[in-house]
């Protein structure tokens, strides 16, 4: 079942679930708020709940207004793309050849057959971040398994427009933003561990913290810079 509270000019969506724990989440871009509550909570108590944390939800709302936008992507010679937090300047190529993305020096460089839209451009350069992610995440999963004490059964890398990683902590699995092969390699790191820590703790509450803390002291310094990096046109925050 879902409603909404408004408070001022706040509006709140309620979604009621077979949950324990209420779970306060505001959204990109726009700060769209949610809260998730137990079946059993009355509506006067969610709200009483969400007056209690108004000024978290404004200044989560102010952060996402004032943050950074990438403008979007046209595809074209000398366009900056990043790739692990370094910024290189396309550089499209023609060719009949199998279209290919290459780094070359500080250059991305970009070989697509004659007539290739920006479209068909912007997949084939999906794709090649999407298997740099691929080919980055299992060596880090293997590193921090023994140390976490746990065991990642499958991990998937997909486009999300509103998280940086997510969790199944049931089927023990997690998922990551394609992004994250254009942002800083400790980013990448510190997400991977924030959702395997999640296969122990599945919420975001004190025992959360304390694990992050253990295992990652410089967890929040990462945490914030990734969300003061430039975000895509459309996106996100974590």
């Amino acid at each position: 079942m879902t409603t909404q509270i408004k408070l001022g000019d706040v509006t709140i969506d309620v979604v009621f679930k077979d949950i324990k724990n209420v779970h306060l989440s505001v959204y990109p871009p726009n700060g769209r708020v949610r809260i998730s509550a137990p079946l059993r909570m009355d509506i006067d108590t969610i709200r009483v709940f969400a007056i209690s944390r108004l000024g978290w939800i404004k200044q989560q709302q102010k952060k996402f207004q004032e943050q950074e936008r990438e403008t979007p992507r046209e595809y074209l010679n000398l366009e900056s793309h990043y790739v692990w937090g370094k910024r290189y300047l396309l550089k499209v190529i023609e060719s009949e050849e199998t279209p290919t993305v290459e780094l070359k020096h500080k250059k991305m460089v970009l070989s697509v057959r004659p007539g290739t839209d920006d479209k068909k451009k912007q997949a084939i350069i999906d794709a090649w971040y999407r298997e740099q992610l691929k080919n980055a995440v299992p060596p880090l999963i293997a590193k921090w398994e023994p140390l976490l004490g746990v065991k990642v059964e499958r991990f998937f890398v997909r486009r999300m427009k509103t998280k940086w990683g997510s969790c199944n902590y049931k089927a023990r699995n997690i998922r990551l933003n394609t992004e994250l092969a254009k942002k800083p390699q400790e980013c990448l790191e510190y997400v991977i561990i924030h959702e395997m820590a999640h296969l122990l703790e599945p919420t975001h509450n004190s025992r959360f913290v304390m694990l992050m803390d253990r295992f990652m002291p410089k967890w929040q310094f990462y945490r914030d810079k990734l969300n003061q990096l430039p975000v895509s046109h459309e996106n996100w925050i974590y």
